[in-house]
């Protein structure tokens, strides 16, 4: 509509919803699949918009200044986001990343500038995964470390800005778009912002909409004893696991969710698949989960008729080098 936009930062959210008509079809479901795009962002996931409120929010804030550097345990996504705005911004940014993250996404955030450490770089981290990650024990190290740095720990997994990012712009996109006729909301979890964010917000809009998580079974899993498994990668288990485990913003948010499916690592990968081959739409590991957990929901007989929004957070551009896309 003839605007010239100022910066990158203007160019997040309002992704598009789309209604899957040939994959529905090729599935016989009686539910309406709609895929919300998260792609779109100009990043290319749905945590860009964590990033950039995160980032808002702390300049608001006071805490973040010019000049400063932003640093974070990031398993892809949300650090390429938060150096795509620091860049924009002007910060520094430093991913410590977590072990096993695609080739691609490593080379992304090389390639925007950021630097990147390992767990081994941060004290106490690699002791602290030995017994399995601990979010509170994950606050406490990422804290101290960038504390002795003089960095700024944007702290994705705690920080509410994450959630609100969900609150302000994902949960408004979706009951605009179906004109307030949305049914089920799938999502997959990683730090849990996607899912507190978006609970807190359509259930005050309709305390019935039903929230879905997903998670990776458990044949799906990382796990360092079968490294050639395949993950759904970005997403952790959060329904079932013990209390340091269990994301800090559903606490935060008072996140309601009415079911929790396990997904098979190679059925996301075969949904992902169809996907592109009927619909165009080329996604990824979490993507393909979502889409065929909704896709369950979609076939059951109390869902004929009702709109099932999915988010599909990312493009499968990140994933080539896994066996998702290997031909």
């Amino acid at each position: 509509m003839g605007k010239i936009y100022d910066s990158i930062t203007e160019l997040v959210g309002k992704t598009p919803l789309v209604r899957l008509h040939r994959y529905e079809e090729s599935e016989g479901v009686v539910g309406n699949l709609l895929g919300k795009f998260e792609y779109f962002n100009p990043s290319g996931s749905v945590k860009d918009r964590a990033a950039l409120n995160m980032i808002q929010e702390a300049e608001y804030a006071g805490k973040l200044k010019p000049g400063m550097t932003i640093v974070d345990f990031t398993s892809g996504n949300t650090g390429i986001g938060t150096a795509t705005f620091a860049n924009a911004k002007g910060y520094r940014y430093v991913a410590v990343i977590q072990p096993g993250v695609s080739v691609e996404r490593s080379q992304i955030l090389k390639s925007l500038g950021a630097e990147l450490l390992q767990v081994t770089d941060v004290p106490g981290f690699a002791e602290m995964l030995k017994t399995g990650l601990s979010l509170p024990r994950l606050e406490e190290v990422m804290g101290s470390f960038a504390e002795s740095k003089g960095w700024f720990y944007i702290s994705q997994c705690s920080n509410p800005a994450n959630a609100r990012a969900h609150i302000l712009t994902t949960g408004p996109e979706i009951w605009e778009d179906t004109d307030g006729k949305v049914d089920y909301v799938v999502q997959l979890v990683g730090t849990g912002g996607t899912l507190a964010g978006l609970s807190a917000y359509l259930r005050t809009k309709n305390p019935d909409v039903k929230i879905i998580g997903a998670q990776p079974a458990v044949q799906s899993l990382k796990d360092a004893a079968y490294p050639d498994r395949n993950t759904i990668d970005g997403v952790l288990k959060f329904d079932g696991v013990s209390d340091d485990k269990v994301p800090m913003l559903f606490d935060q948010f008072h996140a309601v969710y009415g079911e929790c499916i396990d997904v098979v690592a190679e059925d996301a990968y075969e949904t992902g698949r169809k996907l592109v081959r009927t619909e165009g739409f080329f996604v990824g590991h979490s993507a393909g989960a979502a889409l065929w957990t909704a896709t369950q929901i979609a076939k059951r007989p109390e869902a004929a008729g009702k709109n099932i929004v999915a988010i599909l957070a990312d493009n499968a551009f990140k994933y080539l080098s896994t066996n998702m896309y290997k031909c």
